[in-house]
């Protein structure tokens, strides 16, 4: 407990903390100021910065798009439902067996393959293989998004935590099976298109994409700083959570001012 007190008031007292949620608070502040506004604003601003948002690749809520294409909504929203399956199950760090690694590298390899495909569907002097449909973008864009999980979530807590159970939230095919599971009731959701599931859906597909950012962004700032494996508890985790929300709403606020620049709209790519 004296351990735990301490860290914490060295970090309140720490001007670099200070200055650090100075900048944090003022970045959101503009970020939030600049974007369109309402929740669905917020998140196509957010979608904006990582996805081509073409509308006709995209599900509706009535007659507005939303803020991520089928594909990203797939890919992150099966990352969030990935890393909410396996925190469920407690600090398990250790990466998942290599079966199951094998069957998630099939998973991307599915979304890559579709990509091309997709992508070769506006290119007419390259004859595509099928027809890509918004239903194979969203399914395989989920499988990539469950691989993701799998991967970056065991990074994570190894990075982060002196501590933590040598098992993985995905070593048994009961576990992947229950994943699996979950993931299709949510294609299935999205798939109905009922406005009032799409609309959260759509918020945690984009909030999923800060996640991600905020994650990743935390381990490199520990392994900069030769902090990774020193913390014990989640709370202990604020100010690299802090830093790496910080460069995440850069990265988001940089692209998103590029790409207005150049496009000068918050409006998905026209195919036409």
């Amino acid at each position: 407990m004296t351990m735990v007190k301490t860290h914490k008031s060295n970090r309140e007292t720490s001007p670099w903390f200070w200055a650090l949620l100075a900048l944090a608070v003022t970045l959101t502040v503009i970020w939030l100021f600049l974007t369109p506004d309402g929740l669905l604003g917020k998140a196509d601003a957010i979608g904006y910065s990582v996805c081509h948002r073409i509308d006709l690749r995209s599900f509706r809520i009535g007659d507005r798009p939303l803020p991520l294409c089928a594909r990203c909504s797939g890919m992150f929203l099966g990352a969030v439902l990935g890393l909410v399956y396996q925190i469920a199950q407690g600090r398990k760090g250790k990466m998942p067996p290599v079966a199951v690694l094998v069957l998630f590298g099939f998973l991307a390899l599915a979304w890559a393959l579709d990509g091309s495909n997709s992508f070769l569907m506006l290119t007419p002097v390259i004859p595509s293989l099928y027809q890509t449909q918004n239903w194979t973008r969203l399914v395989t864009g989920t499988g990539m998004g469950m691989a993701i999980s799998a991967v970056v979530l065991p990074a994570f807590i190894q990075t982060m935590f002196m501590r933590w159970e040598d098992r993985s939230g995905l070593g048994a095919w009961r576990q992947v099976l229950g994943l699996f599971a979950a993931a299709a009731v949510m294609i299935g959701l999205i798939l109905l298109e009922i406005p009032w599931i799409l609309y959260p859906l759509s918020l945690l597909s984009a909030a999923g994409v800060l996640i991600l950012l905020i994650m990743i962004y935390s381990m490199v700032l520990v392994m900069l700083f030769n902090r990774d494996n020193t913390y014990h508890r989640l709370r202990q985790l604020f100010m690299p959570l802090l830093g790496g929300y910080t460069l995440a709403l850069m990265q988001i606020g940089l692209i998103d001012l590029l790409r207005y620049l150049w496009t000068g709209t918050w409006a998905g790519f026209n195919l036409f």
